[in-house]
């Protein structure tokens, strides 16, 4: 298996291409399945404080005999906790949660645009990064006119939105937004779960061409794309299963046969009116 590269981020830090989702990941077992998974060569892990599961990533990382400075540990500012000081409560929250020095990637985790704080969270990120308590800051589900507003408030550009983006929902003009902006796109639920896409024609086509799996042909699809998948696993040998798609290529025909399974949202997740506390 190769190793997983890496996506250079707006503030100079390093991104792993692939990364793994922990949600539902909880306890001692939890924290078993991400040392697992880290062991099987994920450097990414990515978890929120609304995941519940801050301290079995925690517990994870303290279990592997891998370097701290090798891993980028992610996690997430709930809405109920938009605000200046609110967010720098928050933050130590999550801090002393992981058990951890320093975050390497903090993301709001919703814009709530009807609460109107998001602006103000950011402002504590960007002093958070400055105190070099996080390496990178960033957003999640968020558009293009929130981006934006973070940029023209602020003066600091978001290094990473993380968006819902899939086969069906390939969020194409959005991507074009974060080119331009030099933000790099994070994939929540890449495999777009609980439907149909790894039984679609066209993916299973894909894969008995390659040799490969559904589930790779779907990941390697986001690495085409430039987007940073973060799959959720907490089965060792699908774990390794959906790491390994760095050795081989999709063509333009395939990649764009893929998009063409495009259809839209598959959970209520507008960013507009979507809401989580």
């Amino acid at each position: 298996m190769m190793p997983v590269p890496s996506i250079g981020l707006n503030d100079g830090h390093l991104l792993p291409a692939l990364g793994l989702g922990t949600y539902g990941m909880n306890g001692s077992e939890g924290a078993g399945q991400i040392a697992t998974a880290i062991e099987s060569g994920y450097r990414l892990i990515d978890t929120a404080l609304n995941y519940g599961n801050e301290g079995a990533v925690g517990e994870a990382i303290r279990r592997v005999d891998v370097p701290r400075d090798e891993l980028v540990v992610t996690t997430k500012l709930p809405g109920r906790h938009h605000g200046y000081d609110e967010t720098l409560a928050s933050f130590r929250e999550s801090l002393g949660n992981l058990g951890l020095e320093r975050v390497d990637l903090y993301l709001i985790h919703w814009p709530l645009p009807r609460v109107d704080k998001y602006v103000d969270a950011f402002r504590a990120f960007v002093a958070l990064q400055e105190e070099g308590l996080v390496s990178s800051i960033g957003v999640s589900n968020f558009t293009e006119a929130h981006l934006q507003r973070l940029a023209d408030e602020t003066g600091v550009v978001p290094a990473v939105n993380q968006v819902e983006l899939h086969p069906y929902f390939p969020q194409a003009a959005l991507r074009a937004v974060h080119e331009r902006m030099g933000i790099v796109t994070e994939s929540w639920s890449p495999l777009a779960k609980q439907s149909e896409l790894l039984t679609e024609g066209v993916v299973t086509d894909i894969a008995a061409a390659h040799g490969r799996t559904p589930t790779q042909i779907v990941l390697r699809w986001h690495v085409e794309l430039g987007a940073v998948p973060v799959p959720k696993s907490a089965d060792a040998g699908r774990q390794r299963e959906n790491l390994d798609v760095f050795d081989f290529e999709l063509t333009t025909a395939e990649v764009e046969a893929i998009s063409g399974l495009e259809r839209g949202r598959l959970w209520d997740g507008d960013p507009e009116t979507h809401e989580e506390f």
